[in-house]
């Protein structure tokens, strides 16, 4: 049923691209996107075919090596338009003048990325926890960042490097904007003897590490959505997530994506039609189940297995402009405290 309902969004694309007109001129329009741009096929051929457009499609790694590419690209793009780049990006991609302002008024968003970006989707990096694995070992769950440092927790825990991963260095963000900076790195240096594992990146931490897929720590850092990719992939049929969220107070990150004109890019109408796709109702119903984000648009019916992914009641944030700023700086300390 729920693969029937995400590949229906295909159909659905008809009437929701029928109000777009046909501006593109014929041509390619190169989208720049991170390594986990997923969106149906049929809807994104439906979208080339009702606009008149080519979409050639630029997979860059993770958000960060992918505004690393257009900053260094910058005196002749490769890309017009550009998916993925975040809350923790958009101050540094704005100082770096690799977006093109843009003035976009459509619809109902729940959140704003900032700067010249406008939101597509938002999500939330958090630890989720192996409920096997903590029922049979009759541990509680902790129930504050502070307890998780302490003994009965030691060698639970496996983390993307902030330096690498860009959970990594979100979930870092969070233990900063929860905690205050000299107590984030207090409680770093205290998960660094209490055997916190760090690994390149998310995928190595999941399906790695974590006890859920075969290794021994059951408590990792991931997304709110996780468990409900869980239910979502499972091969037998089941009606509970076997992982969950467990949302701390310094521990939950929350993510706002979007999607942007890159600064001397070219197809500028094709460009604002792939904007205006991106925030309909077709597309913001499909990136529930293939990209694992919560859509943006305000009344967006949500996939009958995100019951399954639990959103924070409370979530930590940093000024943009504050992560710009300091981000790099809190990276390198981060990697003298954990792992020097």
């Amino acid at each position: 049923m729920l693969q029937r309902r995400t590949f229906s969004f295909a159909a659905a694309a008809l009437a929701a691209l029928s109000s777009f007109s046909t501006l593109a001129a014929d041509g390619e329009l190169r989208v720049l996107v991170h390594s986990s741009f997923s969106l149906p096929k049929p809807l994104l051929a439906k979208f080339e075919a009702e606009a008149g457009i080519k979409l050639s499609l630029i997979k860059a790694g993770d958000a960060g090596e992918m505004l690393n590419k257009l900053i260094l690209t910058r005196a002749q793009p490769i890309a017009d338009v550009v998916f993925g780049l975040d809350n923790a990006l958009v101050a540094k991609a704005q100082a770096a003048k690799v977006l093109e302002p843009i003035k976009f008024t459509e619809g109902s968003p729940i959140a704003q990325v900032g700067g010249s970006v406008v939101p597509v989707d938002y999500g939330f990096v958090t630890l989720n926890f192996d409920k096997a694995s903590f029922a049979k070992s009759g541990l509680p769950l902790p129930k504050s960042m502070d307890e998780l440092a302490q003994p009965a927790y030691r060698n639970l825990l496996v983390v993307p490097n902030p330096a690498t991963s860009s959970p990594g260095y979100q979930f870092l963000l969070a233990t900063i904007a929860g905690m205050g900076e000299e107590k984030a790195f207090d409680w770093w240096a205290r998960m660094r003897a209490n055997g916190v594992k760090v690994v390149k990146g998310w995928s190595e931490a999941y399906y790695t590490e974590f006890s859920r897929n075969g290794g021994t720590r059951p408590l990792v850092v991931s997304y709110a959505t996780s468990p409900a990719a869980e239910v979502f992939y499972s091969k037998e049929k089941i009606s509970e997530s076997p992982t969950a969220n467990l949302f701390l107070k310094g521990g939950v990150f929350r993510q706002i994506e979007g999607v942007a004109l890159v600064a001397g890019g070219g197809q500028r109408d094709a460009a604002h039609l792939f904007i205006r796709f991106m925030r309909s109702g077709a597309a913001q119903e499909a990136l529930q189940t293939s990209m694992w984000m919560y859509p943006v648009e305000a009344h967006t019916p949500l996939a009958e297995v995100m019951k399954h992914a639990t959103e924070p009641t409370a979530y930590e944030s940093l000024p943009a402009e504050t992560i710009a700023d300091k981000g790099t700086a809190w990276v390198a300390r981060w990697t003298q405290v954990v792992l020097k």
